[in-house]
């Protein structure tokens, strides 16, 4: 456990800077305070500043890397975790791996990666209070994705204003669909919705 000892003129600075150098909240530590500030003589005289030892117990980071890299051991895949935390999200790419390893990381449509996903975020925010949000990506696909699912909508769209027939599009999953909602909002005369069951729920898009 990562742990730092600070000295500053109050226990509640010692702790903030302490914190800030760790990378983390207050719930996911244990403070110990070593020694309270005091005043000297006349107030001035041999004063004395708080001195606390700050200890990380429960580092979302350190979790999701010990995790990731156990999954990736267990599939034989060769490849690293790279963690970074911003405020209550956790951004986390899978680096070092091999384009065949990729391409297993990945699944079909992203679904292993999804998988991934929520397992990590299970994991993650397992016996915590305040919810931390879970990225995991890989070598950019997400953002590849993304672009591929947006030509698609404007693609599907202008072919149903042509046909005035409503095009299905294939099952996605959550993420995906929003972003061809997304997509397609304020497109004039076009529509959309979702339809079915998960795991076959789909887009429709229709002219209006």
């Amino acid at each position: 456990m990562k742990s730092v000892v600070k000295v500053s003129k109050t226990v509640e600075e010692a702790i903030d800077i302490a914190l800030k150098e760790l990378g983390v909240s207050v719930k996911d530590v244990r403070v110990d305070i070593i020694e309270e500030p005091s005043r000297g003589l006349f107030g001035i005289i041999g004063t004395k500043d708080a001195t606390v030892k700050v200890t990380v117990i429960n580092d979302p980071v350190e979790i999701a890397e010990n995790f990731l890299n156990k999954l990736l051991l267990s599939m034989n895949i060769k490849g690293n975790a790279l963690v970074r935390r911003e405020d209550s999200c956790l951004n986390i790419d899978i680096i070092n791996t091999s384009p065949s390893d990729m391409g297993i990381i990945i699944g079909k449509r992203g679904n292993t990666l999804d998988a991934i996903q929520y397992l990590l975020s299970l994991s993650v925010n397992k016996d915590r209070d305040d919810y931390i949000k879970v990225l995991v990506d890989i070598k950019g696909y997400r953002k590849k994705r993304e672009e591929t699912l947006i030509r698609l909508a404007n693609r599907m769209a202008e072919k149903t204003k042509y046909n005035k027939r409503p095009v299905k599009l294939e099952p996605m999953n959550p993420y995906e669909r929003r972003i061809i909602h997304s997509a397609l909002q304020h497109v004039n005369g076009i529509a959309t919705y979702s339809e079915g069951e998960e795991p076959y729920r789909r887009v429709v898009i229709q002219a209006k």
